[in-house]
């Protein structure tokens, strides 16, 4: 019977508790327990890019570069993708339809594995060449995409080109 009503009151606790992780615990005014604060100390200089991260980081309380594995920053004006290499453990990466040029940023993530550049204005292809776990890459909509030679992207599975590159 003891036990029973240790339950009844030890359990809505518990459940009170977890509802509340994004707070700080406080017993008699000294914090028993705070949640790690939400990434910030990351740069970004494109206003678009920036913002979409934050969203990601909001969304999936991430505490850790690390721990953002995928990222849909699609429609969001973005030019320039400096610093995006800060999150080292990126698989799925989405850009379709931003102002994109330079990718060389890119090369440096060697965790994608899918990849969305449709509808950018990309030229070069050259810095993905050698993303060693990319599988699925959509570059179509990039009109002065220089064509890659066949067997560029060799380790790729799927790779959808520009109309003019077929």
């Amino acid at each position: 019977m003891l036990h029973r009503l240790v339950y009844c009151f030890l359990a809505p606790a518990f459940f009170l508790l977890c509802a509340c992780q994004g707070y700080d615990f406080k017993v008699n005014d000294k914090i028993v327990y705070a949640p790690n604060p939400l990434l910030r100390n990351f740069t970004v200089a494109d206003p678009g890019l920036n913002s979409c991260l934050e969203q990601a980081i909001n969304d999936g309380a991430i505490t850790a570069p690390e721990q953002l594995t995928t990222l849909d920053c699609s429609f969001a004006g973005i030019e320039s993708l400096d610093g995006l290499s800060t999150f080292t453990a990126l698989t799925a990466l989405r850009l379709s339809a931003n102002k994109l040029r330079n990718l060389v940023e890119l090369n440096k993530i060697v965790t994608l594995q899918e990849l969305y550049l449709d509808d950018n204005q990309i030229i070069d292809p050259v810095p993905l060449y050698q993303l060693p776990a990319l599988r699925k890459m959509d570059l179509s909509g990039n009109p002065g995409l220089q064509c890659p030679k066949p067997g560029s992207f060799a380790q790729v599975a799927t790779v959808i080109l520009p109309q003019h590159c077929r």
